[in-house]
């Protein structure tokens, strides 16, 4: 089974080679890391690429263009399936996301076909957020359960594991956010197409190294992005 782990990033320097030694690290058989970056102006890229001249399981995407988190995200959906993936595993590259939990998700593919790796339900867990962060995470969550109706404890993990099947069915190319909100859109369209899907407790580290880029425009985007999946819904179009 090959196996592809999908990294979006923009400005990651500080993290991505310890992320991608810890991936390695696992030995998984027949895994690929390809990293969809954004042309960050951290040398990001530069990072990938010296350490793809000695992994050659390691690629590198870089966008010079159509930026944003959504776009990047689709990009490289469309690079694993068109490089042969069987399996693909979404994770964010500011170590909020523990590679770890990789060999376990892999294992539940047998028992649905997305798993989530989930900060909600029992044993999972969230460190280094303050207040008003895992406020705002809250009452995003909800809204995103209330409106699109998935009943999922954890909407917004971007930590996430499909089978080939799942992506080639919700049409990647007809994707539309522009930003994070790309994870409940994804989320809902398999949601839609009857899918299973699994959450597994993970511990969620906020970031210790660079910045986050989820500010006040993302998060007011991700909510009409929302309203507008919620009716696209209602008139049939999706």
């Amino acid at each position: 089974m090959k196996t592809f782990v999908m990294i979006p990033t923009y400005n990651e320097s500080e993290n991505i080679k310890i992320l991608i030694d810890k991936i390695l690290k696992l030995r998984i058989n027949d895994l690929h890391i390809v990293v969809v970056d954004d042309n960050s102006p951290d040398g990001t890229a530069n990072e990938v690429q010296k350490i793809s001249k000695s992994k050659k399981n390691v690629y590198l995407l870089l966008r010079k263009s159509d930026k944003g988190r959504g776009a990047a995200g689709k990009a490289g959906f469309i690079y694993c399936l068109n490089h042969g993936a069987n399996i693909v595993i979404e994770m964010d590259a500011d170590m909020s996301h523990d590679p770890k939990y990789i060999p376990l998700m892999i294992k539940e593919l047998k028992n649905a076909d997305l798993i989530l790796g989930s900060r909600r339900i029992a044993g999972g867990n969230e460190i280094g957020r303050n207040i008003f962060r895992k406020f705002v995470t809250l009452v995003a969550n909800l809204y995103i359960k209330v409106m699109l109706g998935i009943k999922i404890k954890d909407c917004n993990s971007g930590f996430r594991c499909f089978k080939r099947k799942v992506l080639e069915e919700i049409n990647l190319q007809k994707l539309e956010s522009r930003g994070p909100s790309i994870v409940q859109e994804v989320l809902f369209k398999a949601h839609l197409k009857g899918f299973k899907i699994k959450e597994i407790p993970i511990t969620f580290v906020n970031r210790t190294k660079g910045k986050s880029k989820l500010g006040l425009p993302q998060l007011a985007a991700g909510y009409y992005m929302i309203l507008k999946l919620k009716v696209q819904y209602l008139f049939g179009v999706i």
